[in-house]
């Protein structure tokens, strides 16, 4: 389960690139009280999303040159340059090299040997997210790509990832979980594209959980806010209750009801 107990490897940041951030605002705010406080006028329009005072994402509004409307996932890394140094060796690409982001921290943007999008964070005084694993904050993550062995290798050799495999429906689902750590310390998955006829014609990314009180009633406000339902309210065994949402700008998330946690 995804905590603020960060390590290298774990994803420890979250935003989302949009064409309208008032409207963002207005979205994310409706569906899980979220509140945007501004980092300041000299952060090019870029704010926090924030849980009682806990930041649970970041936010920006981007030009259609920089790209389609998307939520992105940072993995904290010790070192942004010998990071992305390791995805070039690995075949990925540096998409926008490491930089200070005014002594936060490091952050680059890179991408898989599939093409996938992700970023990476050194902490400097920011560590990460203020709140994670709770209703309102992300949960949990999530690969879709064309090919799962491929993606597992990549990830490996950037941030050493360790997989397992988990029963599933109708086959076994890819778990991943930090280097050095337990099978119970596991953030995400990843998913053939093939497998999952939502996703199949969405093309490989990244897909962010965010952990509600109530799944049925989040689908229903989506809806109700301008959002689209990409997968209804579906329960899994031992999972929990989940569904597949994008806002009114394209942005694609998930959102779960966790089932209680085994003893």
């Amino acid at each position: 389960m995804l905590t603020t107990r960060f390590v290298n490897g774990a994803p420890n940041w979250l935003d989302v690139g949009t064409a309208d951030i008032e409207g963002a605002i207005s979205f994310y705010g409706g569906l899980f009280g979220w509140q945007f406080q501004s980092a300041g006028p000299d952060a090019g329009g870029y704010g926090f999303f924030q849980v009682d005072g806990k930041t649970v994402a970041g936010g920006m509004q981007i030009t259609a040159e920089q790209g389609p409307p998307s939520w992105n996932v940072y993995f904290q890394t010790a070192d942004a340059e010998a990071t992305a140094k390791a995805v070039e060796q690995a075949k990925g690409a540096v998409l926008m090299p490491p930089m200070d982001v005014m002594g936060e921290g490091h952050m680059a943007m890179l991408a898989d040997k599939a093409g996938v999008m992700f970023g990476i964070w050194q902490p400097g005084r920011t560590k990460g997210l203020g709140m994670a694993g709770d209703p309102g904050s992300l949960c949990w993550v999530e690969l879709y790509t064309p090919d799962v062995a491929a993606a597992a290798a990549f990830y490996d050799a950037v941030f050493g990832w360790n997989t397992s495999a988990a029963p599933f429906p109708g086959g076994t689902y890819t778990c991943i979980n930090p280097a050095e750590t337990e099978a119970e310390d596991m953030f995400g998955g990843v998913v053939a594209l093939a497998d999952d006829p939502v996703e199949a014609k969405s093309g490989a990314y990244w897909l962010p959980y965010i952990e509600v009180p109530d799944t049925d009633a989040v689908v229903a406000k989506a809806q109700e806010l301008g959002g689209t339902v990409r997968m209804p309210a579906t329960d899994m065994e031992g999972v929990g209750r989940m569904a597949k949402l994008a806002d009114p700008y394209g942005a694609r998330f998930a959102v779960i009801k966790s089932a209680p946690q085994q003893s």
